[in-house]
């Protein structure tokens, strides 16, 4: 199945994203993770797209979508399903499916309850459902939020370097078990 890649202006922000299937299809709206993309879909939808339309759009700030200043864009969970909502109006989406993962299922979640009559469906995997929005492995990030330090900022910097990112992904994963994550997400050890 063929997977089609666009870019379309939203609010000024260019924004990529991922099509595949039918267009009488029902629609399902891919939402990644954080530190990820719409490529994190690119073998999942082939496998779906037989029956189902789909969207992955890379979120501003991620992927091939522009990082626009932050006085342009609110990146918040808010300010994200406020940007999903021009997208799927763009795109003349009215109804479909949400599959909601890790970062995305925030973003999601608000989407849905924005406008649950556009909602057919939630597909939720590896959902962060926080009470306060953010768990506890935020705690650094709302600690420089609140003081936003030039140590603070080079530990942000750290978690976001490609060791920190490999130990995202593996820091927690018990050795024997590492040789089965795939090095494309860039956990891979001796990288």
């Amino acid at each position: 199945m063929t997977i089609l890649h666009h870019t379309i202006e939203i609010d000024g922000v260019e924004t990529f994203y991922r099509e595949a299937g039918p267009p009488d299809a029902p629609v399902v709206l891919l939402l990644h993770g954080y530190q990820s993309s719409s490529f994190q879909f690119r073998h999942f939808m082939p496998a779906l797209a037989d029956r189902w339309r789909l969207f992955a759009p890379d979120f501003p700030g991620f992927g091939y979508s522009a990082t626009p200043a932050r006085d342009r864009f609110s990146y918040t969970f808010d300010g994200y399903a406020s940007f999903l909502e021009r997208f799927t109006a763009a795109l003349r989406l009215t109804r479909y499916a949400l599959y909601l993962h890790d970062y995305g299922s925030q973003i999601g979640l608000r989407l849905a309850i924005r406008g649950p009559q556009r909602i057919a469906a939630l597909i939720i995997q590896n959902g962060d459902i926080y009470e306060d929005q953010l768990g506890p492995k935020y705690e650094g990030l709302k600690a420089y939020w609140a003081s936003p330090t030039p140590g603070g900022r080079d530990r942000l910097a750290a978690a976001v370097s490609e060791e920190g990112f490999r130990d995202e992904f593996v820091g927690e994963v018990a050795g024997h078990l590492v040789p089965r994550i795939s090095p494309d997400s860039g956990a891979s050890p001796g990288r």
